[in-house]
């Protein structure tokens, strides 16, 4: 997978620009050592950046949790109302929990079916 660490460069300073920030601004804010904000900024040093940075990056920065982590890789990046990742993981563990409880519920409906019809076969059977 491809790395640009230009892309992230120019959109950090992008948004910085436009919102009228200092570097020292951003490193206070995100709570990212302004070494490591300096680095990303001047596009110097071309590492790996754990993905909590880029996202405090760029929630500072009022974008989505993801989209440095995005333009990174050359993906479109979501816009800031978009849910997260976490929040999707969160709804699908729900919709995961509701399905299993259906699932019982349906399995508790058939025994119960069954007993009804051994119950009406043996109220047949005695008429």
């Amino acid at each position: 997978m491809t790395e640009d660490w230009a892309a992230v460069s120019k959109a950090i300073n992008e948004r910085v620009r436009e919102l009228g920030w200092q570097q020292r601004t951003l490193a206070e804010k995100s709570q990212v050592s302004q070494a490591i904000v300096r680095e990303l900024q001047h596009h110097t040093v071309e590492r790996r950046r754990s993905a909590r940075t880029l996202e405090a990056l760029s929630t500072t920065l009022g974008l989505h949790p993801s989209h440095l982590e995005s333009v990174l890789h050359g993906r479109k990046p979501p816009h800031p109302d978009d849910p997260t990742a976490e929040d999707a993981n969160r709804i699908e563990s729900r919709l995961d929990a509701v399905e299993l409880r259906l699932a019982e519920i349906t399995d508790r409906l058939a025994d119960i079916q069954a007993d009804l019809s051994v119950v009406a076969d043996h109220v047949r059977s005695k008429r």
